[in-house]
C-alpha cells in the first residue's frame, strides 16, 4: 500500500482541509460580527424609542402647562377688565380728580380719606 494512497481518515489533502477551518473560523467571524450588530440594532432602536416617549412626554407637559397659562391669561384679563370698570366708577366720584385745586401737588389729608375704602 506503499503506492501513494492516502492513508485512512485523512480522505482530504491538507491543504483543503486547512482551508476549510478557515472557512470555517470565517463563518463563525460572520456569526459572531451580525450577533454583535444585530444586539447594537436592537440598542440602537430601544434608545431612539426612549428618546421618542421622552419627548412625547416632554411635549405633552408643555401643552399642559400651555393649556394653564392660556388660563390663567383669560382670569387676569377678566380681573384687568373688572378693575377698569372699577376705577372708571372711582373716577366718577372722586373728589381729587374734580378740585379745583388740581395743581396742588402735596393733597390734602382730609380729601384723600374721602377716596379710601372704608
Amino acid at each position: 500500500m506503499s503506492c501513494g494512497a492516502p492513508a485512512a481518515g485523512s480522505a482530504v489533502p491538507r491543504s483543503a482541509e486547512g482551508g476549510q477551518q478557515q472557512s470555517h473560523e470565517e463563518d463563525d467571524k460572520k456569526v459572531r460580527r451580525r450577533e454583535k450588530n444585530r444586539v447594537a440594532a436592537q440598542r440602537s432602536r430601544k434608545k431612539q424609542t426612549q428618546k421618542a416617549d421622552k419627548l412625547h412626554e416632554e411635549y405633552e407637559s408643555l401643552e399642559q402647562e400651555n393649556t394653564s397659562l392660556k388660563k390663567e391669561i383669560g382670569k387676569l384679563t377678566d380681573e384687568m377688565k373688572h378693575l377698569s370698570e372699577v376705577l372708571k366708577d372711582h373716577e366718577k366720584i372722586c373728589p381729587l380728580l374734580h378740585c379745583t385745586m388740581n395743581f396742588v401737588t402735596v393733597p390734602r389729608p382730609d380729601a384723600l380719606s374721602s377716596c379710601l375704602p372704608r
